[in-house]
Formats: structure tokens, C-alpha cells, sequence
């Protein structure tokens, strides 16, 4: 299996844009796969960089219905109009930000190869897809700007949209998520009623960016504990986009090697022989 970062806010490589968004181009042994598509164009430009030929990507995954995960949709669906788009369908409802649109492209919605899911989903034996995560532990408190617009109404968001990817490699197991704004501890406490194990590695941003000054006491607080539970775990982590860079030193304090950073044009795992 291969993993490559395509897109993140901060860049790894010579030749690769950086963008606040997030983008993983996946390689296993039934599929080619991305995960999320970054907010432009530059899902596209990256790939040809590294080598990543999304001519032949048979499957999109749509984590969430935010602009800087879905905007990369339809400059890649001028070049593959055949892999399908696999998202939840409450992903389809507008997002907001305060009063900023933050939701996806509803030209999406008009593609021919976008299936609107409802709830967990297997596609086959290597790939699994899960939503339903309730828990509330830690939530990221970015969360609280964020809503929806169900039937002309405005609601809080409550990330029913997320969905969260597994594979399963030679009894590995892989867990893919965007922003985690579920809250990475609640995604893994539903990946163990799932699946009744810790995964081996986790790859998603903790959706702890605090973009308008410092983190207070309580942010701190939380972003602390998250990290002394993951510390925990046997399990190695990637983040980045959403965590930000004052959250992601503050775990990597208390993590150490198994919290390791993203960036865009970087390969996060290479298991092929």
C-alpha cells in the first residue's frame, strides 16, 4: 500500500502546492483511491508532480461537505469521469462558517458517478466506511462557529456528514479521517465498537486550528488530553491541515514519535515490496 499526501496547508516537497485543504492519494491492492480533494486545482498539479496518475483512480472519498476537502472534485473529474464519489448524503446540505459558505460545489451534486450514502458502507473486503460517531469527548471547539441548513432552518452542525475510511492491509489496519471534527476520541471510541481493536495508524487533521490568536485554557486543555490518551495508544499518528501548527507542537510534546507531521507532496506509507 501507498499513501501520499497530494494537498495540506504546508508543503513537503519542491514543485507541490501548499493550500489549506487536505488531499490523499491512496494505492492498495484492489484500488486507487483519494480521500478528499483538497479546495483547487491544486490536487491535480500535485499529483503530476509526484507521479500519481488520477486517470486511474476508481474511487473518491468525500469525508466531509466542506469547500477545502470537496474543491478539488471537479478539476479531477475533468480528468476521470468514470471513479465514483462516494460521500454521506447530509454532506450535499450547505455549511456555514458564521454567514461564509464553507459547504462543497453544488455542481457535485449534478455528477453522474456521485453516490449519496447513508451511514457505514463496505465496499468490499480491503476498504470500510463509517459514520454514526455521537461521543463528545474533547470536542474540538472550533465546532461552535460551525452549522447547517436542514429544510430553510439553521442548525448547529452536528458532523453527521463525516465519515471516516478503514483499510485493511495483510491484518494492518488503516483509519482515515479529514478533520475529525467529531473529535478524534469519539472517532476511535467508534472504530473500536466497530472493529474491537486499536488501528495501527490514523491519519486525519484534530481540528484544533485556532486561527484568530491563542488557544485559551480550556482549548488547551483539551488539545492536552487528546494527546496524553493518544500517547497511550499503540497506534502512530499523522495530522495536520486543521490541527495547526501551536496545537500540533503542543501534542507532539506529550507524543513524541507516534504524532508525525503532514505535508503536501510527502509519502505518508509505503508498504509495496
Amino acid at each position: 500500500m501507498k499513501i501520499i499526501t497530494l494537498v495540506e496547508n504546508t508543503c513537503g516537497r519542491e514543485g507541490c502546492i501548499a493550500e489549506h485543504g487536505l488531499s490523499l492519494y491512496i494505492e492498495t491492492g484492489k484500488h486507487r483511491l483519494l480521500l478528499d480533494t483538497g479546495q483547487t486545482d491544486a490536487v491535480v498539479k500535485n499529483a503530476a508532480a509526484v507521479g500519481a496518475d488520477l486517470s486511474a483512480v476508481d474511487t473518491v472519498i468525500l469525508s466531509h461537505g466542506h469547500y477545502d476537502h470537496s474543491g478539488g472534485i471537479m478539476p479531477f473529474s475533468r480528468l476521470n469521469s468514470a471513479a465514483q464519489i462516494l460521500m454521506q448524503r447530509s454532506a450535499a446540505e450547505p455549511h456555514y462558517n458564521g454567514e461564509k459558505y464553507i459547504g462543497i460545489d453544488k455542481d457535485v451534486l449534478g455528477l453522474p458517478n456521485v453516490r449519496l450514502l447513508d451511514g457505514d458502507f463496505r465496499p468490499d473486503d480491503e476498504l470500510f466506511l463509517f459514520s454514526g460517531i455521537t461521543g463528545r469527548r474533547c470536542y474540538p471547539q472550533g465546532n461552535r462557529k460551525l452549522s447547517r441548513i436542514v429544510n430553510g432552518r439553521r442548525l448547529p452542525d452536528d458532523f453527521g456528514h463525516e465519515q471516516c475510511l478503514v483499510i485493511t492491509e495483510k491484518g494492518r489496519h488503516f483509519l482515515l479521517s479529514g478533520c475529525a471534527h467529531n473529535g478524534i476520541l469519539n472517532i476511535l471510541d467508534r472504530y473500536r465498537e466497530l472493529f474491537g481493536s486499536e488501528p495501527d495508524c490514523v491519519i486525519s487533521g484534530f481540528h484544533m486550528m485556532k486561527r484568530d490568536g491563542e488557544h485559551t485554557d480550556e482549548e488547551r486543555a483539551v488539545i492536552l488530553e487528546t494527546a496524553r490518551e493518544l500517547a497511550e495508544m499503540n497506534t502512530v499518528f499523522y495530522s495536520g491541515h486543521c490541527t495547526g501548527v501551536p496545537a500540533f507542537e503542543l501534542m507532539k510534546e506529550v507524543m513524541g514519535d507516534k504524532l508525525r507531521a503532514l505535508h503536501s507532496g510527502e509519502t505518508v506509507i509505503d508498504t509495496t515490496p
